[in-house]
């Protein structure tokens, strides 16, 4: 039964982290300084990929991709809850809570797309080197990047609908800074434990078979790289890989403890740190660890700054 017209809240408000107006500045502050970094982190790589073309490869082609994800997903959150920092009301308006909702999740589903899809580059790369310029090419990456982006963005509109069908007729309060399924679920007037069982096993499925996938891949390459005769070989290729894994164990080891275990053994402070840290602080570090491991990355970026430098004598 459509029971939308039962509903009376109008807006929700994003508590986010309630302190003193002074530390609210100084969170305003610390997130800004994050989210310019942020976004001059991911963006450097990407431009870096675009304008060099000896990174013009599937790999380095990925890793655009998802560091232009990155900038995508911290811009479903960051700019509300700075905004909130400074507001006196918090307040979101009914619609654009469940907007922000969608992004929020279709962008974190593709980050758990585009890692499994990284490292099945890195498996043929490293297992089927022979195959691997024919078999992986710049078009069949960028089909496959775009299968991801269509894919994600498609999971959620069925869940999202039918949580907007209840009655949510207060309180309105969301004890988080971002509007997520576990809070909102809890303001409706009604339960619906079957809306909460799906999204939950919705999230688990693509988590549990994303992440299998991903380490399936890197089992054989590990078992490929240690039948690597030479030392210096083996050295490539784990520095290779490490990058790649280290965000790998991040993303998913904060995504898993939020949203595969129980809701009610996460208090809501557990949550927002665990939220902050996988949706504001890995998009953050991302870059850190791909370009400082990474020489190509290292040379592309300088060659970036120089250019820059340059421009700017003129």
């Amino acid at each position: 039964m459509n029971m939308s017209g039962v509903s009376t809240v109008t807006e929700f408000i994003l508590l986010s982290f309630p302190c003193s107006r002074e530390v609210q500045v100084l969170l305003f502050l610390l997130f800004f300084v994050s989210y310019i970094l942020t976004l001059m982190g991911n963006g450097a790589i990407v431009c870096a990929v675009k304008l060099d073309p000896r990174l013009h490869t599937p790999m380095y082609l990925l890793l655009a991709n998802f560091s232009f994800l990155e900038i995508c997903y911290i811009n479903t959150t960051v700019p509300n809850m700075l905004q909130n920092f400074l507001s006196e009301t918090k307040t979101i308006s009914f619609t654009a809570c469940f907007f922000q909702f969608y992004f929020f999740f279709s962008m974190g589903i593709n980050e758990t797309l585009l890692l499994p899809l990284m490292a099945f580059d890195r498996y043929l790369a490293i297992c089927q080197p022979l195959h691997y310029p024919i078999i992986m090419n710049n078009r069949l990456c960028m089909n496959l990047v775009a299968l991801c982006w269509v894919t994600a963005f498609l999971c959620y509109p069925i869940p999202i609908y039918f949580i907007t069908q209840l009655p949510f007729c207060g309180p309105n309060a969301i004890d988080h800074f971002v509007c997520d399924p576990g809070p909102l679920l809890a303001l409706s007037c009604i339960p619906a434990p079957g809306i909460e069982l799906s999204c939950s096993l919705l999230s688990s499925l693509i988590i549990f078979i994303t992440f299998f996938f991903i380490l399936g891949s890197y089992t054989l390459v590990l078992r490929a790289v240690l039948r690597v005769p030479s030392a210096a070989g083996r050295r490539k290729a784990f520095s290779t890989c490490g990058s790649h894994l280290a965000v790998v164990s991040l993303f998913y080891g904060s995504i898993m403890v939020m949203y595969i275990s129980p809701t009610s053994a996460n208090p809501a402070g557990i949550q927002k740190i665990i939220t902050l840290f996988y949706s504001s602080v890995t998009p953050l570090i991302n870059p850190l660890i791909y370009s400082l491991r990474n020489k190509d990355m290292k040379a592309a970026l300088r060659k970036i700054h120089m250019c820059g430098e340059i421009s700017q004598d003129k």
